[in-house]
């Protein structure tokens, strides 16, 4: 479906992909949430099958823990080479960084306090470049949150952290 409404978009569309952290959705969908390291080897598993899929001129298949391929195929085959692109969410250095520096075209970095930024992006970067990819190969976004207050006091009592 992504590859499909890439096509449509005339290639705009950004296929964010996340390895899961609400648990009513999962429920809703009938998937376990699992413990935070299964999650992830779930993510980097669908990941892998993904990127198989959108960069195949062929078939795929792929035998894993969690997602099992015979001879499968995106049919059709997405217009833009290599299908949409893959932005990745989350700050994680042991496994998300990582994962984006293998597979995404951008990370978006969430709720990273202004200070934090240089140093993940650096780490993203030597990341990047011991997967032979260029810094300049993923895009770098930021969720990050406002706190509006009619008045300083009011704003105060608003914020997290001062």
């Amino acid at each position: 479906m992504a590859a499909a409404v890439d096509d449509l978009s005339g290639g705009r569309l950004a296929l964010g992909l996340g390895a899961g952290w609400q648990e009513r959705e999962h429920t809703l969908f009938g998937f376990d949430l699992l413990d935070m390291k299964s999650r992830f080897d779930r993510f980097e598993e669908g990941l892998e099958v993904i990127n198989r899929l959108l960069k195949s001129d062929g078939t795929v298949t792929f035998t894993g823990r969690y997602f099992q391929l015979r001879e499968a195929a995106l049919l059709p085959p997405p217009q833009r080479p290599g299908g949409p692109r893959i932005l990745i969410g989350g700050n994680g250095e042991q496994r998300n960084l990582p994962l984006v520096a293998k597979y995404a075209d951008e990370w978006n970095a969430v709720f990273v306090p202004a200070a934090e930024l240089p140093r993940l992006n650096a780490y993203l970067d030597d990341l990047l470049r011991a997967q032979g990819r260029a810094s300049r190969s993923v895009n770098r976004s930021l969720m990050t949150g406002l706190r509006f207050g009619r008045t300083q006091k009011e704003l105060n009592e608003k914020l997290i952290y001062r």
